[in-house]
């Protein structure tokens, strides 16, 4: 099955027009039009998000066919909480993403240090410092 069949089958599921689904996602009508489409469009990962939100479809099934298509009340909530908790669109942390997954190994790790002493100066909680899990004997 399709991403656009996908999306056309959770939709209905939820008894929605592809007016009210684009309501919901805040689109125009076309562009769910287009997501279900043979041939469509494929909807950015955060609208793919707001399908799976409101039409209570479980958002790995909908981005990947994997799983099952329907969700239980706590399975509605961890799906959202993992949705947004994947979903990076703050541009710095984009920057910061991409920057820490170009850089080597070692320096990730360094990187890391310093995240984490800043973060932890700004809110006093200090952690545990990892080097030696990490076999660097820091």
């Amino acid at each position: 099955m399709t991403s656009q069949e996908r999306i056309r089958m959770a939709r209905r599921a939820a008894g929605m027009s592809q007016s009210q689904l684009a309501r919901l996602v805040g689109v125009q009508r076309s562009a769910v039009s287009h997501w279900e489409a043979p041939e469509g469009k494929h909807p950015s990962v955060s609208h793919l998000r707001e399908v799976a939100l409101a039409t209570g479809t479980q958002f790995e099934w909908l981005a990947t066919g994997r799983g099952s298509m329907g969700l239980s009340r706590e399975e509605q909530l961890d799906s959202i909480a993992t949705a947004e908790a994947l979903l990076v669109e703050d541009p710095q942390e984009l920057r910061l993403v991409a920057a820490f997954r170009d850089a080597p190994l070692r320096a990730r790790l360094s990187l890391l240090d310093v995240l984490e002493e800043l973060a932890a100066q700004r809110t006093g909680h200090h952690r545990a410092r990892r080097g030696a899990a990490r076999g660097n004997g820091g």
